[in-house]
């Protein structure tokens, strides 16, 4: 390799640090790192696949792919399997690899799908921070069939690169869920000693108030304002219980139930398996299920709630079903209310399912699927 040659890789690993280590964001960062990559190495089309721990692989960033493979929302690059990921899940993708004749451009072509414009193979690295693995970085260009041992170098030293940032995002994330956890307990503890208990003593004062004169009028008022009281603790209580839920810590199942007593629900639970769920899953099944219990409470015309926790080593479900009025709601159609949308959005986080039934006098049931 020539002084010039040199001179170039690093300068190609200087600039794609320097993106790697201003961002935050995974598919942001990945997005413009791939850019930058095919710009300055001259390939034109690349994509990137986030892999997780089960081998279920998710298109993150892409660049200048064909129309066969673009289209339909990119239908071929999310869905089904490939030649590389299977070798990457099989462990035999341990470096850079040149060179992978695409499967789903073969298929793409069998089927007559669109233009590939050229496109046949494609050099695959895997992208990983010491032991631990994220997934996997594709490039190619038309008619090109075979990448030189200095070419398969720089992508696995822009792809360790890429790991390494990766890694340090996902430990970033993990402080800042800490720090907002902690910044919950903290609002909560602070809103029981002084709101909570201001509002308690006003209660009181009111109640005092109505003891201390024989004025109907004034009997009314104080009557009122200690209604307004009890309202507003209640209200207070559940904002407490959102932030901070006491019982959490006795598990999912058993703060729901209190929850749902709170709420004044009678609520019959059962829980099938046994699992450690990880404690990002646990906060989200967590707030789904105070919503889907505040609507029962809200909207359902029913106090009986039943609620189905089934936990495995692979994945959790969790059903909340009342037996109220119901609405009208088909499948195809946009959920509803923003409190639906956003338990769906939950899920979709995490990469669960998101399942909705109801029908007018049959009642309403939520369905989650989250696997881990």
């Amino acid at each position: 390799m020539s002084a010039q040659d040199s001179f170039e890789e690093i300068s190609i690993l200087k600039e794609i640090a320097e993106l790697l280590n201003e961002g935050t964001d995974t598919n942001t960062v990945l997005s413009c790192v791939l850019n930058q990559l095919l710009q300055v190495t001259g390939l034109q089309t690349g994509w990137i696949f986030l892999i997780d721990e089960h081998g279920k692989h998710r298109l993150v960033a892409d660049e200048a792919l064909p129309p066969a493979l673009a289209s339909n929302q990119k239908r071929r690059m999310c869905n089904g399997t490939c030649w590389c990921i299977n070798k990457y899940n099989n462990q035999q993708l341990n470096k850079a690899t040149n060179i992978i004749e695409c499967k789903r451009i073969e298929d793409a072509l069998n089927e007559k799908a669109g233009e590939t414009c050229g496109l046949t193979h494609h050099a695959t690295v895997p992208l990983r921070a010491g032991q631990e693995r994220f997934g996997i970085l594709n490039v190619g260009a038309p008619h090109k069939t075979h990448f030189e041992k200095n070419e398969l170098a720089l992508l696995e030293a822009v792809a360790y690169q890429i790991g390494t940032a990766l890694k340090r995002i996902k430990l970033t994330q993990r402080e800042q869920d800490t720090a907002l956890v902690a910044e919950r307990n903290r609002l909560a503890r602070d809103l029981h000693d002084s709101v909570n208990q201001l509002l308690f003593s006003l209660s009181l004062t009111a109640r005092a108030g109505v003891e201390m004169t024989n004025s109907a009028d004034v009997i009314q008022t104080f009557t009122y304002i200690q209604d307004m009281a009890q309202e507003a603790l209640g209200e207070m209580r559940a904002l407490i219980w959102q932030l901070r839920p006491a019982g959490l810590e006795n598990g999912l199942v058993s703060a729901l139930r209190s929850y749902a007593e709170m709420l004044g629900l009678s609520i019959h639970t059962t829980v099938t398996g046994a699992a450690t769920i990880p404690g990002k899953v646990e906060e989200a099944l967590w707030r789904i299920g105070q919503e889907a219990l505040a609507n029962c409470k809200k909207h359902s015309q029913t106090t009986e709630v039943t609620l189905h926790f089934q936990a495995s080593e692979a994945e959790v479900k969790m059903t909340i079903k009342d037996t109220g009025c119901g609405f009208h709601y088909e499948e195809d159609r946009e959920i509803p209310s923003l409190g639906l949308r956003n338990m769906k959005t939950r899920t979709d986080s995490l990469n669960g399912t998101f399942l909705l039934k109801s029908k007018p006098g049959s009642g309403t049931e939520i369905e989650i699927h989250i696997p881990f």
